[in-house]
């Protein structure tokens, strides 16, 4: 996965992002859900009762255009809220 840089609307909705020096606009309807992360993978235990843990991650796909060139193609990406806050790419097509 890679890092991105994610400039959001006041609604808090995907607009725009910069991965590797290049600038995306979102050029279509985003769609978000969330998935369960494998806490396990990287926790030692869950947390007891009353412990704030974050379980799930937003998942957003945004299908985005290079730049604001109106005839460039709309490509597809995955992009990861992780828990800690960070955006992340997870695929692109």
């Amino acid at each position: 996965m890679r890092d991105v840089d994610v400039t959001l609307s006041p609604e808090g909705v995907p607009v725009a992002f910069e991965l590797e020096g290049r600038r995306w606009v979102v050029g279509a309807e985003p769609v978000r859900w969330y998935e369960r992360r494998k806490w396990w993978e990287t926790d030692r235990r869950m947390g007891r009762p009353g412990e704030s843990r974050v379980i799930d991650v937003q998942v957003w796909q945004l299908q985005a255009r290079l730049g604001r060139n109106p005839s460039s193609d709309l490509v597809t990406f995955e992009v990861i809220k992780d828990e800690t806050g960070r955006w992340l790419v997870r695929a692109q097509s």
